[in-house]
């Protein structure tokens, strides 16, 4: 159920794992855009985690709203695009399954693809310390906790997974490889 020829991979995973990092790179190889999800929260979203507040279902909806319609607008125009979105829950994805226009709700086939970055707790406490000393993010280590919680992961989903400690180079070879991307 491809949409338009159009290409939509998110890599998927909780604040830390590499999204931007390795989505850029891929975005970059396979001469797609690269769209950061934390680019389209509003500012009251980004004051909220700044100061150490989850955000809520009522804060996050719109958002992913958003980046459905951006999505959408990449397939329906067939290009291929690179999510880097947190996507934490199996209703979010549901959200952005959608912005394949012909994607049927609960089917879990279409031209959205899902790439969850894995990365042990320690290692992205690590990583978003050193974020925070070089001032690089609004997201603080405090709230690691609330999204590794909220993180759902189900198998009848079709995501694919990668292990994102590893250096990012390894990263994106293996994101490819599952995604039938070698080149």
């Amino acid at each position: 159920m491809a949409s338009d020829k159009g290409i939509a991979i998110v890599l998927m995973g909780v604040s830390g794992a590499g999204k931007s990092t390795i989505g850029a790179m891929l975005a970059d190889e396979i001469n797609g855009t690269f769209l950061d999800a934390d680019d389209y929260h509003p500012q009251s979203n980004k004051d909220k985690m700044k100061n150490g507040i989850p955000l809520s279902d009522e804060d996050r909806i719109p958002w992913l709203e958003t980046l459905r319609d951006a999505l959408r607008a990449s397939l329906v125009d067939g290009k291929t695009v690179i999510l880097g979105c947190s996507a934490l829950q199996k209703h979010y994805r549901e959200i952005l399954r959608c912005g394949d226009p012909h994607y049927v709700p609960g089917s879990y086939v279409c031209g959205v693809r899902f790439v969850l970055l894995s990365v042990g707790a320690q290692v992205l406490a690590d990583r978003l310390e050193k974020r925070a000393k070089e001032g690089r993010h609004f997201m603080p280590a405090q709230l690691l906790k609330s999204q590794l919680d909220l993180l759902q992961f189900d198998e009848c989903e079709g995501i694919f997974q990668v292990d994102a400690s590893l250096d990012p180079r390894q990263t994106l070879k293996a994101v490819r490889a599952l995604l039938q991307m070698d080149g």
